[in-house]
Parts: structure tokens; C-alpha cells; sequence
């Protein structure tokens, strides 16, 4: 199926949008549109917000699609956004699909409210670490299902959580879209069963807009790869059979979290899950697999040292700030907390699987260092920024030198990661437009393939 001429309509777009846009937008939509579009509140946010759930009427699949699952991640909610609006308003592009649609735009809406900071300039790195948000775990839509498995016990949906569920216990959904991104890298793909028809398409898909495929290392050691840059979706499980494996602690203490929406969604319906993943940011080296000076295994040690690095420059000025009582009215506490608290954890398990898995020994290819020596720092320089916006909230509320004097040593630290990013990549800031039209694609065409619909 062609879907090009869709993409062609898609706006080119400056900046993302803030929460109460997408309300309003939602709202016009059902005004515009009332006998195709439904509007209703699904559930509220654990700050009241409202969950407004679009359903657009068609046929007889359901197919279930929510933007933010975390609040970092805006680009699938503007996807969601265009295609809300192509779906409601042009009746031959939607009798295409059998499919009544249900959509949210942002299920998290107080978390991404924490990073409208950096909406309106996302090209800048530094303007992306200094006003990012993300929560742990267990404070996260996406990770709070409900799961038992050996010492694992999860049972505390978030709010968010309980309206996705409700959704779907309701429509057993036989195609669901959980609209994620990355910051740094390529695309790469996870889905919940194999579907080989599928493959090729989504690695043709970012190389129409220029954008690489993620050819680096995997997510988590343990990915099940299906096809270049597409993976396998993975349940909680696996996550603690590594641990089990790698780390000498309970790994319910290290994880605390529960499983994610696809393992409830394949429990409950026996539902198809896709997700993309788009980055902001990428430097041509990300899909470069020719082979470096290194082995993989050196490679994962120097980011390792790096991560070492990190903790120590983030766990004493974190466990001062945390003294003050101040600093739990803080989102960021809880973040930097888990991170303090578990990250020994992951440590311990990661040097463990480096030293011991043999896949390691081979030469690194030139994506992999990348992944390992560069953007690794992309990412540690969001919990500087996280650390640098809870101490301020604290200072704000009180007086306190040596928390001044933390706080030179943190910024200082930022800057540090900062200097370093800017003279050792080659990024540029990938066009709204084109991520996108990548995650509008992918969706489409998983949508086409899931219904019977052929490619040729």
C-alpha cells in the first residue's frame, strides 16, 4: 500500500506541542467532526488532568494508539495529532483501514508538562538535558502493568496506567501502538510476534526522510533481534532473568517496577504490539558498521568507567539535597533516587555480563563505539539536568551554602558533558516533520498488514 501522498500533508512543524494544545486541539476535532469523532474523558492524571480518549468510528478491528507513555517522548503525540485529523475528516482514507480507532494523544500528561521546557527549541541538546524530565519505573504509564514472576510482585497501576487498562479490557485491541522515541541515535523497531512481511518495510521507511537506522548496540543486553534494527518486544521477565543471572541481589530490588503495556495487551487480547523508535538527534557514525580499532567488549568497558563516573558525581550532592524535606515536591527526587539506589545494582550486572559473555570478544563495529564512548554521555547529561532542577526547587524554598556549593560542582559538571558532546559529535537535529512521517508510516503499514492487506 502507497501512503505517501499522506505524508505529504503532514505540516512542517517548528515546535512540539504543549499539553493544553493537544486538549484544545482534541476538542476541535469532536466539534468539527461529530459523526465521525468521539470525545470522551478515559481518567484523570495523578494531578486531575484530564484523559481525553478520541474514538474515530470504523470498522470492525480496534486498534488502540497513546502518545508520551513517557513524558520525554512528544513526537508520537503529534503524530497522533495529524493522523486523528486525516482520519476524521477524509472518509476514502479511512475506509481503507477495519478499524475503529482509539487514540490519546498524552497519556502522561503531568510528566510531559515537566519537559515543555524544551518543546519550543528542540534542535538544542543542552535546551533538551536542561529542561528534561523522565520518572522511574515504577512511576511510569508504560512500566506499571501488573506482573508476578518468581520474587516479582506488581500491583500498583498509576492512574494512567488503570485508564489504559480499562481501554484495554474494553476493546481487546488487535493492533496497539505505543508511541515512543529515542533522543540520540537511529530508528530501530520492537514487536510484540514476528512478521517477516514487515522487516523491509520499516528499514526502507527513515531512509525516505534521511534518517539512519539504529545500527549500534541494542537497547538491553538481552533484545532478541528479528531483522536489522527490528526487535523483539520483551516482557519483565527477561529483564530479571538477566539480573537473576548477572547480579548478586534480589532483581525485584534492582527493577520495582511492573510490566509493560504490550505483555498486558497479549495477556488480555492476544494483541499485536508495535513500537518505533525515532531519535531527535543523530550523527552519521550511528549506522556506520564497518570495523573499529576496539572489541565490543572494550568498548562497553570505557562506557561502563563512564557510568561509574556519573554515579559518583550525582550520588553526594543528590543524597545531601534529599536531606531536606523540600526536596520530594520535587518529580525529579523520586528519578534520582531510583537511580542512586539501584544503579550499584546495574553496575555490578553489567560488568558481570561484559566479562563474561563471549559474543563480546568480536570487533566492535564503528556504530557500536559510538554508542558506547558517545552517546552514553548524551544520556547521562538528562540526570545532571534533572539533579541542577531539583537542587534549584530546594534553594528556592531555602538557604543553604553547602547546597550552593553542590550546586557550582553539579552545573559544573554539566557543562563538562555539555563541552564535550558539542566537540565530539557530529549531530543535527532530525525535523519534526520527518519523525513524524517515519512513526505514521510504520503505523500504517503495520495497521495494512495486521488487517490481511498486501504490499505488492
Amino acid at each position: 500500500m502507497d501512503f505517501q501522498s499522506v505524508v505529504k500533508e503532514i505540516p512542517d512543524y517548528k515546535r512540539f506541542f504543549y499539553v493544553d494544545e493537544f486538549d484544545q486541539r482534541t476538542d476541535q476535532l469532536a466539534k468539527k467532526f461529530p459523526d465521525v469523532v468521539e470525545v470522551t474523558v478515559a481518567g484523570y492524571s495523578r494531578k486531575n488532568h484530564p484523559i481525553k480518549l478520541i474514538k474515530i468510528k470504523g470498522g470492525s478491528r480496534n486498534a488502540l494508539l497513546f502518545g508520551c507513555p513517557h513524558p520525554n517522548e512528544p513526537i508520537g503525540a503529534m503524530m497522533l495529532d495529524f493522523l486523528a485529523e486525516k482520519l476524521a475528516s477524509d472518509e476514502k482514507f479511512r475506509s481503507q483501514f477495519d478499524y475503529t480507532w482509539y487514540i490519546i494523544k498524552v497519556i502522561d500528561p503531568d510528566g510531559t508538562k515537566l519537559n515543555e521546557g524544551w518543546f519550543s527549541n528542540p534542535e538544542s541538546i543542552r535546551s533538551y538535558a536542561q529542561h528534561f524530565y523522565r520518572p522511574p519505573g515504577y512511576l511510569q504509564v508504560e512500566w506499571t502493568f501488573p506482573v508476578d514472576y518468581k520474587t516479582l510482585h506488581f500491583h500498583n497501576p498509576l492512574p494512567e496506567t488503570q485508564v489504559l487498562m480499562k481501554i484495554i479490557d474494553e476493546t481487546k485491541p488487535s493492533f496497539m501502538y505505543s508511541l515512543h522515541n529515542a533522543g540520540f541515535g537511529g530508528v530501530y523497531y520492537y514487536i510484540s510476534k514476528e512478521a517477516d512481511p514487515l522487516y523491509e518495510i520499516y528499514q526502507k521507511i527513515p531512509a525516505m526522510f534521511s534518517v539512519p537506522l539504529s545500527l549500534g548496540e541494542p537497547e538491553v543486553p538481552y533484545a532478541k533481534t528479528l531483522s536489522k534494527a527490528v526487535y523483539k518486544l520483551f516482557p519483565i521477565s527477561e529483564e530479571y532473568d538477566y539480573l537473576e543471572k548477572h547480579a548478586s541481589v534480589d532483581p525485584a530490588q534492582i527493577i520495582r517496577a511492573g510490566a509493560s503495556s504490550d505483555e498486558y495487551a497479549s495477556r488480555v487480547a492476544n494483541t499485536f504490539s508495535l513500537v518505533c523508535e525515532v531519535p531527535y538527534y543523530y550523527d552519521p557514525r550511528i549506522e556506520d558498521t564497518s570495523e573499529a580499532d576496539m572489541s565490543r567488549r572494550q568498548a562497553r568497558l570505557i562506557a561502563w568507567e563512564k557510568s561509574k563516573e556519573h554515579y559518583e558525581k550525582i550520588k553526594e550532592p543528590f543524597e545531601y539535597c534529599a536531606s531536606f524535606e523540600e526536596a520530594k515536591n520535587f518529580a525529579f527526587y523520586e528519578t534520582l533516587k531510583n537511580y542512586v539506589e539501584t544503579m550499584p545494582a546495574h553496575l555490578e550486572a553489567e560488568r558481570h555480563w561484559i566479562e563474561t559473555d563471549p559474543e563480546l570478544e568480536r570487533k566492535a563495529t564503528v556504530a557500536e563505539v559510538f554508542d558506547n564512548l558517545y552517546v552514553t554521555q548524551f544520556y547521562q547529561s538528562l540526570s545532571l539536568g534533572m539533579l541542577k532542577r531539583l537542587i534549584d526547587g530546594v534553594l528556592s524554598l531555602r538557604e543553604d551554602e553547602k547546597l550552593k556549593e553542590l550546586k557550582q560542582k553539579v552545573e559544573e559538571a554539566f557543562e563538562e558533558k555539555i563541552d564535550y558532546l558539542y566537540k565530539n559529535l557530529n549531530y543535527r537535529a532530525i525535523p519534526i516533520k520527518n519523525l513524524v512521517a517515519i512513526q505514521l508510516l510504520a503505523g500504517l503499514h503495520t495497521a495494512w498488514y495486521l488487517q490481511g492487506g498486501s504490499e505488492s
